[in-house]
């Protein structure tokens, strides 16, 4: 290999589950190529990881892309992510899409344990590399604050999806579809709203009634416009469908649906799959549902599935891994 072309050049490695993000990212940057890890087990179930050519990674740029979607798999991952920088690189990044901690932020009670903070404690201290700390690269993540959980040792740097969805918007505007943008409740207009200037809103908001969180529309008018829901994360979808809902009651033509993660726990995206827009009306539930591939296992599921599209994180991650 041209020996300034490997100064260039980013070697990215990547856990099993983001083999085909990581392939998708390789292909669209001629600076990013691919490494190789045998992902193996002990007969105790404990991982046997081996980084191929090792050896080659002095001075390169080094980047892991994780997925941390299962406890389980977080281990065996961060033996690698704590491995790499030691390998005398010239600077490491760790991509993780989705943190998935990200929701338990807060300690509202006594004896809560906040996990976003252990989990921001322990990527905290990614050993150094020879270039200075690891840059960590993580998409729309749930709550602002939590870019001061990370210590001085790592360089978060905070992206979003949204740049998918505008361009979507714009391309599907080309065929006569007038937007609203709508927002589940007060905080994901926080986090989006500044991202939408040119486009009405829509915010709606939950209140409790007994257990139950009923959505109630707050500010502006659905009636006769193609809203488009927009989040950060779906779990279980019922806020998503409770809102719809709403919408559709107060005149939506179509609703859609944007988040950037698609968590899904326990197969939850079928309810979905059973509210499919095809062409009636909001009524019939969702004429689009927008998510990116940061959840790799909801991505290969919800894939040809109406009403999912996907968006892929492809090119954005590229761009953050260009050095």
């Amino acid at each position: 290999m041209d020996p300034q072309k490997k100064k260039k050049s980013c070697l990215l490695f990547h856990s099993p589950d983001t083999a085909q993000l990581a392939k998708k990212v390789a292909d669209a940057s001629s600076k990013i190529e691919l490494g190789e890890i045998a992902w193996k087990h002990f007969a105790d179930g404990f991982p046997n990881l081996f980084i191929n050519n090792a050896q080659s990674l002095k001075n390169s740029h080094v980047a892991f892309l994780a997925s941390f979607h299962d406890p389980a798999l977080i281990f065996e991952q961060l033996s690698i992510i704590y491995a790499l920088p030691r390998m005398f690189v010239g600077s490491f990044t760790l991509v993780l899409p989705f943190f998935p901690t990200g929701t338990a932020e807060r300690i509202e009670a006594e004896g809560e344990v906040a996990t976003a903070f252990t989990l921001a404690r322990i990527l905290s201290n990614i050993p150094l590399s020879r270039g200075g700390p690891t840059s960590l690269v993580i998409f729309d993540i749930h709550a602002l604050q939590e870019r001061f959980y990370f210590g001085d040792t790592v360089l978060p740097l905070f992206e979003s999806g949204i740049p998918l969805l505008k361009a979507e918007l714009l391309r599907h505007a080309s065929d006569g579809e007038d937007f609203v943008i709508a927002y589940p409740d007060e905080g994901a207009w926080k986090r989006f709203h500044m991202f939408f200037p040119d486009y009405p809103e829509v915010i709606c908001t939950k209140v409790r009634d007994g257990d139950a969180r009923i959505v109630r529309l707050k500010e502006g008018s659905p009636q006769g416009k193609h809203v488009v829901i927009v989040d950060d994360l779906v779990q279980s979808g019922g806020t998503l469908i409770e809102c719809q809902k709403v919408l559709a009651d107060h005149g939506a033509k179509h609703v859609s649906a944007y988040v950037t993660h698609g968590v899904f726990p326990k197969e939850s995206w079928r309810k979905f799959a059973a509210m499919v827009d095809s062409g009636n009306g909001a009524k019939d539930g969702f004429r689009y549902f927008w998510l990116t591939d940061s959840c790799p296992q909801t991505a290969k599921v919800v894939e040809n599935t109406k009403p999912f599209y996907l968006l892929s994180l492809a090119e954005p991650i590229a761009s953050a891994l260009e050095i």
